[in-house]
């Protein structure tokens, strides 16, 4: 019988590595497959997206949520920031532009009645909610809870955001919206507007969008279902 010479050792000791490597490599490859079931797992779960809110009385889009702020306009009837109140709604400029306002990420929507004196409000607190004046409306005003402000002017003179605000009673400046304060971010139609957020002008079918505090990707409005 031949005695084990140094060349079958090393083949012995070959061996003996290739069997313990077989286990490890085994791990190995059920790691890999563990990543890559969790890669396609992040992959092709669909992102959250909110449910569509049902459309108004004017069919845009209600904003739902807890009010930015109370309607406040008042009696008086007085003049606010150059835009008066009228028995009728003007006629020789009716257009119609859209405002949302987001307070750290959360929708806060526009109160329906917002320029509209003494409103009467039919189907209050439903998707239909809509408020008629029983006194006067500011050339200025808000029928929905939809976002839209109806400028509705005896002249064709451009009206502001401002305005609006003014005659909301509530406060506007780069820092603040009406109660909610921060870093106030202005778009209109996806574009950033710098400067003072009162001076931006309000033009047919104009999206403009307030982020106060987190910025929130540009939520367009969707006019095509509307008359106005």
């Amino acid at each position: 019988m031949l005695a084990a010479g140094p060349q079958h050792g090393v083949v012995s000791e070959q061996r003996r590595r290739r069997r313990a490597a077989v286990p490890l490599l085994a791990v190995a490859v059920l790691g890999l497959a563990g990543v890559a079931v969790a890669v396609a797992t992040l992959v092709l779960r669909p992102e959250p997206f909110p449910a569509p809110s049902p459309l108004g009385p004017e069919r845009i889009a209600i904003q739902e949520g807890v009010p930015l702020a109370p309607d406040t306009t008042g009696t008086s009837r007085r003049v606010r920031d150059g835009v008066a109140c009228s028995a009728g709604e003007g006629t020789a400029q009716h257009l119609h532009a859209h405002l949302a306002v987001y307070v750290d990420g959360v929708l806060r929507p526009i109160p329906a009645g917002v320029g509209v004196v003494a409103p009467s409000i039919t189907r209050r607190g439903t998707s239909a909610e809509f408020a008629r004046a029983t006194h006067c409306y500011y050339w200025l005003h808000v029928h929905a809870r939809d976002g839209i402000i109806h400028i509705e002017t005896p002249t064709k003179n451009p009206s502001t955001l401002g305005q609006f605000f003014a005659v909301w009673g509530q406060p506007l400046s780069a820092s603040r919206v009406a109660g909610a304060k921060g870093r106030v971010t202005v778009l209109v139609d996806g574009r950033v507007v710098r400067g003072d957020p009162a001076d931006v002008v309000l033009r047919r079918r104009e999206s403009i969008q307030i982020d106060v505090g987190a910025r929130v990707p540009f939520q367009p409005v969707d006019w095509s279902r509307s008359h106005l």
